[in-house]
């Protein structure tokens, strides 16, 4: 996966996006947005908004940062984002370099986006780092499946990955175990369990600050 394919494919999906995978997704949208918006005005972010789906879900009194790399998806997002109080910003950015301060965040959330950006490693370091201590930081994404015809498929699909906008074999396993970063739990997501939600608590900051795509990497 990289930017310009990731572009390229959300723009085709931005005007039927909300049809076919709004009810899909609806579970697990909720599930996320339940965990993560927890007490009043907390600050939120939510990587990958999309069309905006999940932010009418999202207390009144909660502060939400919508962040995505693709522009069709986000002018859709905005016009939906009318009106809501909750919506501090929406804005065009790559989840893997977010441009926001440490500990800017009570929670943070990323909705089917762990499969579709270039390196999740980097995704995850960044989300851990933008979370406060003690904060919550939420994934839910579709995981290779256990079942041995549904993976063989998975895999057979892999090379269409950059026309389809996502990986469509990503492992659970894939996503790192970072230090600070504590998987509290997992728990199935959506129809079937096809997608999973994975919970995660910022328990302390690192001694050395949080660690880079480029550390995580090399």
């Amino acid at each position: 996966m990289d930017l310009p394919s990731i572009r390229s494919a959300y723009k085709r999906y931005a005007l039927t996006y909300d049809a076919f995978f709004g009810p899909i997704f609806a579970g697990g949208r909720r599930m996320a947005v339940q965990l993560a918006n927890t007490a009043a005005n907390q600050r939120i972010l939510e990587v990958g908004v999309g069309t905006g789906l999940s932010l009418p879900d999202y207390r009144e009194d909660a502060r939400v940062v919508g962040i995505d790399v693709s522009p069709d998806m986000l002018k859709i997002a905005r016009e939906r984002a009318r009106g809501l109080s909750q919506v501090e910003a929406l804005l065009e950015m790559d989840a893997e370099q977010l441009a926001f301060p440490d500990n800017s965040f009570d929670s943070v959330v990323a909705m089917y986006v762990a499969s579709v950006v270039p390196h999740p490693e980097r995704l995850l370091a960044e989300m851990q780092r933008v979370c406060i201590p003690g904060g919550d930081v939420l994934v839910i994404n579709h995981f290779a499946s256990n079942h041995p015809v549904v993976r063989r498929m998975e895999r057979g699909l892999r090379p269409l990955s950059k026309i389809l906008g996502f990986r469509t074999d990503m492992e659970l396993d894939s996503l790192p175990r970072l230090p600070g970063l504590e998987r509290i739990d997992v728990r199935n997501a959506n129809l079937f369990g096809y997608w999973k939600l994975v919970h995660y608590r910022h328990d302390e900051e690192l001694p050395d600050g949080p660690l880079t795509g480029e550390a995580l990497a090399g």
